[in-house]
């Protein structure tokens, strides 16, 4: 298969490159740098450059693979960031700075896949959301908001394109252990004399130690070669047993009761 990962240089992206790569799948790890994952064998994978946040540098990449090879099987929306910060300290500006990535991204990477895919009949599209999407986080609300728009659109879309042969996937990663912790952002208002300073810090504190204790990303990249690899491709995916087990709580649990618990969490 021919596979286009963005996000691809690092993290659960990077892993997932590697793991289509072992796969004996043709991979482009994509990502603003253009960097190739570090440790990948460059006979295996091929890195390219892709701003999700700029649809022509998503066109122009996706071109250049359909034009070497005259097809495009896999699409993988990983590309994501993250901004901690109370949602009364997050402005508009920096509100729509997390949903550019991680929601308008994955939209605008599909797009430019879909008309490929529709011709030829097939295609998996796959979007890394999160655990986040169904369980609110406070002091990253705009994150959770942002994946849980991603796995509205993605179930959406997969009924969309059905006649086409295209399938549609969002794997939910829990906790995992990437640079993802490091690159987190934070509000300009987020300042250590805010009335939020406290809960915030404790929180997000409580967040960080879960994600640098988390799952390896090849738990993650695992999942979603697998997805892409079956006859038929579930609509959600939550790998892990215990990601499982939170995703069922949140549906069967009372909101109310379910919102106390995560109010002890964090």
């Amino acid at each position: 298969m021919i596979v286009l990962v963005t996000g691809g240089s690092s993290g659960i992206g990077a892993a997932t490159s590697m793991l289509f790569a072992q796969a004996g799948d043709i991979v482009y790890a994509a990502s603003r740098s253009g960097r190739l994952p570090q440790g990948a064998d460059p006979s295996k994978i091929r890195a390219i450059m892709l701003d999700v946040t700029v649809p022509e540098s998503i066109e122009d990449a996706v071109k250049a693979i359909v034009d070497e090879h005259g097809r495009l099987d896999v699409v993988v929306c990983n590309a994501g960031n993250g901004i901690a910060g109370a949602v009364e300290e997050t402005s508009g500006e920096e509100a729509r700075y997390q949903f550019e990535t991680c929601f308008f991204g994955a939209h605008n990477t599909i797009k430019a896949c879909l008309p490929i895919m529709r011709c030829q009949g097939s295609g998996r599209i796959i979007c890394t959301s999160s655990v986040a999407a169904v369980v609110p986080i406070p002091y990253q609300a705009f994150y959770s908001a942002a994946k849980s728009a991603l796995l509205s659109m993605v179930q959406a879309l997969s009924l969309e394109v059905k006649a086409w042969g295209i399938q549609c996937c969002c794997i939910l990663p829990g906790d995992t252990k990437t640079d993802f912790t490091a690159a987190r952002k934070y509000t300009e208002a987020a300042t250590d004399d805010s009335p939020y300073a406290q809960r915030r810090n404790k929180a997000v504190h409580k967040m960080e130690k879960d994600e640098l204790n988390g799952l390896d990303a090849k738990v993650m990249g695992k999942a979603i070669v697998r997805q892409a690899h079956r006859r038929k491709m579930d609509s959600k995916c939550v790998p892990t047993l215990q990601y499982k087990t939170f995703n069922l709580l949140m549906k069967v649990l009372p909101a109310r009761f379910a919102l106390w618990i995560l109010g002890k969490v964090y």
